[in-house]
């Protein structure tokens, strides 16, 4: 919060201020005052009545006053003593104070501001009473060619000192009496339309005119004064100049005086302008300089324009123009143009000879910064370096024109050739310039691309080889150098109808790989001749492709025997270790049982447990399981030759799993409910529950074991894998199981427990959405084919025996008949 003190202080100082510094008073006097004195002008802002001071007054510097002021100390009014006049002295400043007997300031200073105001007691005046001045004919009308000059004492810038300028008269009159024109306010004399016309037609020579100056404006009433003009009419001197010619780099001082123009009038100033802007100036007196060397190259002319202008820069005629033509030197040897890049010149292309120009490969072109036409600027060509081969290149001296010669040039040289441009048509003195032609002799594609190697094979592949396998490897060359031209395709061309093997090549390596893209078949086709081609990718320049374009790939189909293939990889089973020797514990079987005959063999069978048969794969115990302990596994390795080819074999191994000889649960098995898998083998199978059957045995915690029951058939048909620690897996071991409804048994152990699970399961054909084909029984009361045929064939036998009987008795009847005598015979009754 602000204290109180504060608030007091900020404000009194600005009252403490205002009172120190009091606004300036204003007090405005009439110049030549005509009443009465002393004149009392305005009371002063002193209090001087509430106190016992004296008002003081002084002028600027504080001192006593000394002049026509002067203040009553009754009234305290400031007063003038006597007239004032403003041209003496324009304004006073004063200031009062109001002091004590003994010089104490009781109040003030108070400036005072006392300005005189102006009253029209000045008269005008010319500065000359007789002035002369030159007019040159030809002066534009209305264009000033003399200044008045004429004051007033009164003060600037009002009413009376305003001044108007005026024409009184015209001596002689003839042949206008308004030949002339002044500007009122500025006072500038001018030639008037009238007086231009006149001008032209009149020999004239001198005018008098009077003029009258007059202050108030235009006002009618005011001061005025007059003076005469004394005007001389002088022959026009502003005629047109001829053209000059100054030569480039001309060697003389500077700056150099090449013309002069001159304005017969009075007061003329002259003012150049060059086009385009050059080294020109022009001096007081009319005289043209160039201020320094001229170049030719740079700039060939200009054109200058002089006016002659009075003092306010307005002209008094049209501009003279003179033309400046900068002559020409032989200064600028012949420039060449710059050495671009190589110019390429085909090969093969035609050669000059005795009679024909051969090709142009290019036209020289330098240049000369001379003047055009003009020796100077003449040049001519020489060779300096050609073909040291012959005369490889022919050069047109005058045209430039470079063209073949007659010696032969070939793909990928290079060539640098210099030409001596002359300027002066070779003539001696002339400058000269060294030119440089690159030229390359460019390929064209005039080769056609041809194969290293044009047999390539026997190549044999067996036909189990894979597709994307590499056949062989093409090459290919092209004497080109363009890599463009280098550019290849390939294409098998014959010997593949079916497009069992492909080409692939990167355009421009010039090599192709053959890859065999379909799968080989030895009885279709047991060997292939391919006719592989190379062309180019851009037409061919020349000649068509010859037999070195054309490569033949020779591949022979070997036959290949694929090796039996088993119908699983390994096979596994749980046996016994009580099971007695001959037991069929399981059969090896080929995957396709249309294949060629097997021979199976045990390869390590170290214990001698087992054997095999050598054509139907049933592997059987060839002695008791001694020594076998239970939990224990037994590999052996079973070897399958095919019978028609000893070379090819396949071997799978065979695991068994050896179990407790333990009698089987006098338990009732429990039936599992009946599930069914498809014949042949697909990937389905029966999950299995231990604790399915007996809720009393399956109780308490711990895993279940699973195994088939000590049944070779079981363990040959069947396959059972644990799940984890509650379910077991029941899938079909082998491809084929006859279609019907098997009990598969299943020894459950649990906790010392054991029990038996009878699954039913029912193989079945099955379509393809793995569900069984059912077999359909016969609708009652509807035959079949073998009631159908035996009626039949019974009903035929029924036929047969009547026909029998018939035709016998119709026998039997007529050789009877044939037995008795004619008079036995009755007569047929008559009519």
């Amino acid at each position: 919060m602000v204290p109180a003190w504060l608030w007091l202080l900020c404000l009194s100082v600005p009252q403490v201020l205002l009172k120190a510094q009091p606004t300036e008073l204003y007090v405005e006097v009439p110049e030549n005052y005509g009443g009465n004195f002393p004149l009392y002008l305005t009371k002063l802002p002193l209090h001087h009545e509430e106190t016992e001071g004296q008002i003081v007054l002084s002028g600027d510097s504080g001192m006593v006053a000394e002049g026509p002021f002067a203040v009553d100390p009754e009234s305290g009014f400031l007063l003038v003593t006597r007239a004032l006049d403003r041209e003496e002295q324009a304004e006073y400043r004063l200031q009062v104070t109001l002091e004590t007997e003994d010089g104490r300031v009781l109040g003030g200073p108070q400036p005072v501001l006392v300005r005189v105001k102006d009253e029209n007691d000045q008269v005008p005046h010319f500065s000359q009473a007789i002035y002369r001045a030159q007019l040159s004919q030809g002066t534009r009308p209305g264009t000033p060619f003399f200044f008045l000059e004429a004051s007033d004492g009164d003060e600037p810038g009002t009413a009376n000192s305003d001044l108007r300028f005026h024409i009184l008269s015209q001596v002689p009159a003839q042949p206008s009496p308004d030949m002339f024109q002044l500007e009122p306010q500025l006072g500038a004399l001018a030639l008037s339309p009238k007086g231009s016309t006149s001008l032209d037609h009149t020999l004239e020579g001198h005018y008098q005119l009077l003029v009258q100056v007059k202050d108030l404006g235009d006002q009618a009433s005011g001061h005025q004064a007059t003076a005469t003009i004394d005007v001389s009419i002088v022959e026009n001197t502003w005629v047109p100049l001829e053209p000059i010619h100054l030569a480039e780099d001309l060697e003389v001082p500077y700056p150099h005086l090449i013309a002069q123009v001159h304005w017969s009038g009075g007061d003329v100033c002259y003012h150049l302008e060059s086009q385009p802007p050059g080294p020109f100036d022009a001096d007081t007196e009319g005289k043209l300089y160039v201020t320094r060397g001229l170049d030719r190259e740079s700039q060939a002319e200009y054109l200058l324009q002089v006016w002659a202008q009075n003092t306010r820069g307005e002209d008094y005629a049209e501009p003279l123009e003179l033309q400046v033509v900068v002559t020409d030197e032989n200064d600028n040897a012949p420039v060449c143009p710059p050495r671009g890049p190589p110019i390429s010149i085909p090969e093969l292309s035609p050669p000059g000879g005795c009679c024909l120009a051969g090709t142009e490969i290019t036209r020289l072109s330098a240049e000369d910064a001379d003047a055009p036409g003009s020796p100077n600027a003449h040049l001519v060509y020489r060779l300096l370096i050609p073909e040291p081969e012959g005369r490889a290149f022919e050069l047109d001296p005058t045209s430039g024109s470079m063209t073949l010669g007659a010696a032969p040039l070939q793909a990928g040289q290079n060539f640098l050739l210099q030409v001596l441009a002359v300027d002066l048509a070779g003539a001696e003195g002339g400058l000269s310039s060294t030119c440089e032609v690159a030229v390359l002799i460019t390929d064209i594609n005039d080769h056609a691309p041809e194969f290293t190697t044009s047999q390539i094979g026997p190549i044999s592949l067996p036909e189990d080889t894979e597709p994307g396998t590499l056949v062989a490897t093409l090459m290919a060359t092209d004497a080109d150098l363009e890599p463009a031209f280098r550019v290849m395709d390939f294409a098998i061309e014959a010997g593949d109808v079916e497009r069992t093997f492909g080409l692939d090549w990167e355009p421009d390596t010039g090599h192709a790989q053959l890859w065999l893209r379909k799968n080989l078949s030895y009885e279709a086709a047991p060997s292939y001749k391919l006719v592989v081609v190379v062309r180019s990718v851009v037409d061919l320049v020349g000649p068509d492709p010859g037999p070195g374009s054309t490569a033949t790939v020779t591949v022979l189909v070997e036959r290949v025997v694929p090796p039996p293939k088993l119908d699983q990889d390994s096979y596994e089973a749980s046996v016994p270790v009580s099971t007695p020797a001959g037991s069929l514990l399981l059969t090896i079987q080929p995957s396709d049982p249309m294949s060629s005959l097997l021979r199976f063999s045990l390869v390590n069978d170290s214990e001698g447990w087992l054997c095999i048969e050598e054509g139907s794969g049933e592997v059987h115990t060839a002695r008791p399981l001694q020594g076998a302990q239970p939990g224990d596994t037994y590999t052996v390795l079973v070897e399958a030759q095919d019978a028609d080819e000893p070379g090819l074999s396949a071997s799978l191994t065979l695991k068994l799993h050896f179990l407790k000889a333990q009698p089987v649960p006098t338990l009732l098995p429990a039936l599992v409910p009946a599930q069914h898998l498809c014949t042949p083998r697909q990937s389905r199978g029966v999950v299995i529950s231990g604790a399915s059957g007996n809720s009393d045995l399956a109780s308490g915690q711990g895993p279940y074991s699973f195994a088939l029951g000590p049944n070779p058939t079981v363990q040959r048909d069947w396959r059972l894998q644990a799940l984890n620690d509650s379910h077991a897996y029941l899938t079909l071991a082998l491809h084929w199981v006859e279609p019907q409804e098997h009990v598969v048994p299943v020894v459950v152990s649990h906790n010392d427990q054991m029990w038996q699970l009878l699954v039913r399961v029912v193989v079945c054909r099955c379509n393809v959405e793995g569900q069984c084909l059912r077999k359909v029984g016969r609708l009652k009361g509807m035959p079949t084919k073998l009631s159908a045929v035996g009626i039949l064939v019974g009903t035929l036998a029924a036929i047969g025996f009547f026909l029998i009987l018939i035709f016998t008795h119709l026998a039997l009847s007529r050789k009877k008949d044939l037995d008795q005598p004619a008079d036995s015979v009755p007569l047929r009754a008559a009519v």
